[in-house]
């Protein structure tokens, strides 16, 4: 069994994720996000998160991180603010030792929702789906997903193929880890709701 956290960075809030793959399933350890208050400064922001990131590591002990790689934002000073907190995620996995990955924001839309340009409710919709559980908020959301989709990118799973189809869910194209745990989170959650989708 892999535990893997998911971080997705920001100076307002910064969204974490733990989740563990252990061989065809996927399990929800841990979710959550770390808001510090509108009044801080910058510096004492980025204090908070660090602090916030160190204790969520050293609670649930994963194995690996990772982290949503740099996009161009709206604004140079956007991108700047952002990368601060970026900076400051990867800060705290390397002070803690644990290896810390980068993953796109597309590469994780494809592994979670089976497309690149699955909106931010596909995306929770289906964490929700493959783990069982309801994010925090949408910042913890993205988070979990970063995590389900870096146990892919590490290695630990084969490629997923989920396609949606109008909200439905169609076949996983491949077998084997990642696939094999999305497909029986998928077969689970369809026979909750009695085979309705």
């Amino acid at each position: 069994m892999i535990r893997i956290l998911g971080i997705d960075p920001g100076l307002r809030c910064t969204g974490w994720g733990v989740i563990a793959l252990d061989g065809g399933r996927l399990q929800h350890i841990a979710n959550g996000a770390i808001q510090p208050k509108p009044t801080l400064d910058d510096a004492s922001r980025l204090q908070s998160i660090f602090d916030g990131l160190c204790e969520v590591i050293n609670l649930h002990q994963p194995d690996q991180a990772a982290i949503e790689q740099i996009f161009v934002a709206k604004s140079a000073g956007s991108a700047l603010r952002l990368g601060m907190a970026r900076g400051v995620g990867i800060l705290a996995c390397g002070v803690n030792q644990l290896g810390v990955g980068e993953i796109s924001a597309r590469a994780v839309k494809k592994a979670v929702a089976g497309t690149g340009t699955a909106d931010k409710k596909q995306i929770q919709d289906m964490v929700t789906r493959l783990l069982a559980v309801t994010a925090q908020n949408a910042d913890a959301a993205d988070a979990l997903a970063i995590a389900i989709a870096a146990s892919n990118e590490a290695g630990t799973a084969a490629s997923v193929g989920v396609e949606l189809f109008q909200g439905q869910v169609g076949k996983v194209q491949t077998t084997g880890g990642l696939s094999a745990a999305i497909a029986a989170a998928l077969a689970r959650d369809d026979a909750s709701n009695g085979g309705k989708t």
